[in-house]
């Protein structure tokens, strides 16, 4: 893990989506709706909820959106039926990918995602043959700008709050805690910092170059994939 910088990948895929607001907060409507009606609408009891929540903060997602998700899901009078569906596969030059999906129509869903690999020089894998190539984890991202602390000293407060690993440069600090910590990890360091980013997500265990025509073949099956209204997520074994 050490050496993986997920912070490369964010902004990347952050400003490329910034056209796409609207959509972006129907997908995080949707998975608020999910954590809601299966664990409640307090995010202090509900830990999906907060970590959803704590994502649609980070994508900029309006209260009222985030509200009205939650009052839907609560209300009893709507019932929506959506299901978790992941798709594995691999993308051109090898690279694995793993697609995380909430929809309300599998067989709509599987079809657009294996058009959107057979397209873009990728193809779909049985069940299980990209997941074992990631590693569970939690992250947390913190900006350096403004923030007058060393590698040193966010080591040792990543350490006291238990933490796995850091992963420094000159913009952020990177963090990742076993799952099963992230979130007493992220509310230590959120007493005294403000988080660009505290997920749960999917690390590679080792990653893929690609330069040239593969590389841009790759970034439009990503786009496509994203643009997706079914599709919550993407991991992928890319080098940043």
């Amino acid at each position: 893990m050490s050496g993986h910088s997920k912070w490369n990948n964010i902004q990347g895929r952050k400003n490329a989506q910034d056209a796409k607001k609207g959509k972006i907060f129907q997908k995080l409507s949707r998975e608020i709706y999910m954590a809601a009606k299966s664990g409640g609408g307090d995010p202090d009891t509900n830990p999906s909820l907060r970590m959803v929540m704590d994502k649609a903060k980070s994508a900029n997602m309006p209260n009222d959106n985030v509200d009205r998700a939650i009052k839907k899901a609560t209300s009893g009078l709507e019932e929506a039926n959506y299901e978790e569906v992941t798709y594995e596969g691999y993308g051109p030059g090898g690279v694995a990918v793993l697609v995380e999906a909430l929809t309300d129509n599998r067989n709509r869903t599987a079809t657009d995602v294996r058009v959107a690999f057979d397209r873009n020089g990728g193809h779909l894998g049985e069940t299980g043959s990209v997941n074992y190539m990631f590693d569970r984890k939690g992250y947390i991202a913190i900006e350096r700008e403004n923030l007058s602390l060393s590698e040193d000293d966010m080591l040792e407060k990543v350490l006291e709050a238990g933490g796995e690993d850091l992963l420094t440069s000159p913009e952020v600090f990177e963090i990742y805690t076993a799952p099963e910590d992230f979130t007493e990890v992220r509310d230590f360091l959120e007493n005294e910092f403000t988080l660009a980013q505290a997920e749960l997500t999917m690390v590679p265990q080792t990653t893929t170059l690609l330069e040239g025509k593969k590389k841009e073949q790759f970034h439009h099956l990503l786009e496509k994939l994203e643009d997706d209204e079914d599709v919550s997520e993407v991991y992928t074994s890319i080098e940043a």
